[in-house]
């Protein structure tokens, strides 16, 4: 018992989630306007992209495939978005057919990975750049801009006269429904066991394609509510937008402790790391910092992300080893 806690204790996800802890009180300390309440409230609408696409992208990544297209799928269904409002179409009908799209768009990629057989990383690279462009297809270089005010002022509003964002709730309960389908239920097992050894679990009963191809759709219905979202908080449907948002997205599953290979991670992490990736990127704003070094910081991480928790592993092992050969009798 006490070697299994001393072993969550050292884990990477504790790590991640102890860093996110205290990275904010730091920053607090030397970073003017971080610590404000307004400030905080900033950088909950600021992550509210990312959870929303990380909550999915884990279930992905747990399963040993990835989705490099969400960020592409955020951008197509807000230029979708914008060619049906000024088609004259009502917003309430617009945002359900814009997850509608997403889920579509999810269930293509699905196909092609589940159904021909073909690898996640190379189908997810090629959608990434075709939903770009028919993005650009459909609206080119212009923005619709002219959103209703009760919507848009919804995205950015706070819980009565806190500075606690309307996204709070919506997005608690999206993580907590994620949260216990990866860890309290048959299907997150399965998951799991997917990721672990697709084969083994096929033969132990998992339909296993299938699992998949519900998990990309799952993806790009979340993709396309992030559209929707991005389109009213900016206020601007527009082809480029969530531009890269794929890299910001991959790097804080892999920060959390998911392992690019499948089988291994949990949500905690992944919530930690989303919170820590946010943090980190308003503070170097507010030091003033520039655009590009935000990207180098995100990348860097990404690089840490894929190469600690394996030099943790193998420090594990090598010391786990000299152990057993210390007390092997002679």
């Amino acid at each position: 018992m006490w070697n299994d806690a001393a072993r969550r204790l050292l884990s990477w996800d504790a790590a991640v989630i102890a860093a996110t802890v205290a990275f904010p009180l730091v920053a607090a300390q030397s970073v003017e306007h971080f610590g404000t309440a307004r400030n905080a409230g900033h950088i909950i609408v600021d992550l509210a992209p990312v959870l929303l696409l990380a909550l999915v992208m884990t279930l992905i990544v747990a399963t040993g495939e990835i989705d490099l297209s969400v960020a592409s799928t955020v951008g197509l269904t807000s230029a979708a978005m914008g060619v049906m409002w000024n088609g004259g179409v009502a917003l309430e009908t617009i945002m359900p057919l814009a997850v509608l799209l997403g889920a579509l768009l999810g269930a293509v990629n699905g196909l092609f990975i589940t159904g021909f057989g073909l690898p996640s990383l190379a189908v997810t690279i090629g959608t990434l750049a075709l939903y770009r462009g028919l993005s650009y297809v459909l609206l080119g270089d212009t923005a619709v801009a002219d959103w209703p005010r009760d919507f848009t002022g919804w995205t950015l509003g706070n819980i009565g006269g806190t500075e606690i964002p309307n996204l709070v709730i919506p997005m608690a309960a999206l993580a907590i429904v994620v949260g216990l389908v990866l860890h309290a239920t048959p299907v997150g097992r399965s998951i799991y066991a997917a990721g672990a050894n697709d084969v083994a679990a096929a033969y132990a009963g998992i339909a296993v394609g299938r699992l998949k191809f519900w998990l990309y759709v799952a993806s790009g219905a979340m993709a396309g509510l992030v559209g929707v979202f991005w389109t009213l908080r900016y206020s601007s449907a527009r082809a480029d937008n969530a531009y890269g948002l794929e890299l910001t997205v991959v790097a804080v599953v892999l920060l959390g402790g998911v392992s690019i290979f499948g089988g291994k991670g949990n949500l905690p992490g992944v919530l930690a790391a989303v919170v820590l990736l946010t943090s980190l990127q308003n503070a170097l704003r507010l030091a003033h910092v520039s655009t590009e070094a935000l990207t180098v910081v995100t990348g860097a991480l990404l690089i840490a992300a894929v190469l600690a928790p394996n030099l943790l592993a193998a420090a594990g092992d090598a010391l786990r080893s000299r152990r057993r050969r210390t007390v092997a009798p002679s």
